[in-house]
């Protein structure tokens, strides 16, 4: 078990490595906003709820009735706090460009996780209960969110009203934030897992308690 975990950790060491240096990028960040404003939208968009805009005059005026389907009341509800929803990604270091960030567990980690529970102590440098919190790079991804989202607020208003009938990410991010930035990321697609239950299994096996410093990982 001993030569096994310190095996193991030491072949986790620059998947560690590149998590701690990488940075998010103008496209990643741009892809995963489109897709939170999306399913925010997608959440209300099937409302059969009428809004009453305006007060009733003495000349007996009536109020204006207006779908909340195509309100701005809709969209100003999914931009609320949309860039916190950020904070509920996490760095899947072992996938590659845009794909390393997704909600739930890493295989990464889940995999150090489940050898702590085999009795392996393993040091990361942080407190075991901190290791769920957002880290530097998600924090990153959410102010980089909220910085172009400011930017471009009147485009996703433009989108919203004129535009649905195209894709939000090649609406959005493609014609207009990434006009003349790199766009490969829009384009990647996770297929799934692969190799999680191999990691459960390899990560199996006599109890001990071995201490393994962050510089080996």
């Amino acid at each position: 078990m001993e030569m096994f975990a310190i095996l193991f950790i030491c072949m986790l060491s620059p998947v560690l490595a590149n998590q701690e240096e990488r940075l998010p990028n103008k496209c990643e960040v741009c892809k995963l906003l489109t897709v939170e404003l999306q399913d925010a939208l997608e959440k209300t968009g099937r409302s059969k709820e009428v809004l009453e805009l305006g007060e009733v005059l003495d000349t007996g005026k009536r109020k204006r009735k207006i779908k909340y389907y195509t309100s701005e009341t809709r969209l100003t509800e999914a931009m609320d706090n949309i860039c916190e929803r950020i904070l509920q990604y996490k760095v899947h270091a072992e996938r590659p460009g845009s794909l390393r960030y997704a909600k739930g567990t890493s295989q990464t980690m889940n995999t150090l996780k489940n050898l702590v529970d085999k009795g392996v102590k393993v040091e990361l440098g942080i407190p075991y209960e901190l290791w769920d919190e957002p880290s530097v790079e998600v924090a990153d991804l959410k102010r980089q969110c909220e910085t172009m989202l400011e930017e471009y607020e009147e485009i996703v208003e433009n989108w919203y009203f004129h535009h649905q009938d195209e894709r939000l990410d090649r609406f959005f991010c493609a014609t207009h934030v990434l006009r003349d930035s790199d766009q490969e990321c829009l384009n990647e697609v996770w297929k799934g897992d692969m190799g999680v239950k191999g990691s459960k299994e390899e990560s199996e096996g006599e109890n001990g308690r071995q201490t393994h410093d962050a510089g080996e990982l």
